[in-house]
């Protein structure tokens, strides 16, 4: 190895600049994760009639049934509303998950490392 440098790397980048670019993201990653699980995601199904909020660490947080959507004839309606609702939280809390970590590693993909 060349001194001062990995050879063949772009503008001679030298180990400590690797090192501090690395911690940075680290850094950056940590940070992105918290203010992620601190967000919410609502979603709602059937019209309106249910609404589900998740938080960034996929925890249901609250949910709403209108109701005039509680029909003891039809459970399974509900239950299907309910579970639309908040699978559809979930995947927009994930796409913006999905999203943030494209931004910070500019579009590299870690293989599922996130």
């Amino acid at each position: 190895m060349a001194k001062g440098g990995f050879r063949g790397m772009p503008g001679g980048m030298n180990q400590a600049a690797m090192i501090r670019q690395a911690q940075k993201m680290q850094q950056d990653m940590i940070r992105m994760q918290q203010e992620q699980e601190a967000k919410t995601f609502t979603a709602k199904s059937g019209g309106g009639m249910v609404a589900a909020t998740v938080n960034g660490k996929h925890e249901l947080v609250n949910l709403e049934i209108n109701p005039e959507a509680v029909d003891p004839e039809d459970v399974e309606m509900l239950q299907d509303l309910v579970m639309a609702a908040v699978n559809e939280a979930m995947r927009a809390a994930d796409a913006e998950a999905a999203n943030n970590m494209s931004r910070l590693t500019g579009g590299l993909n870690l293989g599922g490392l996130f």
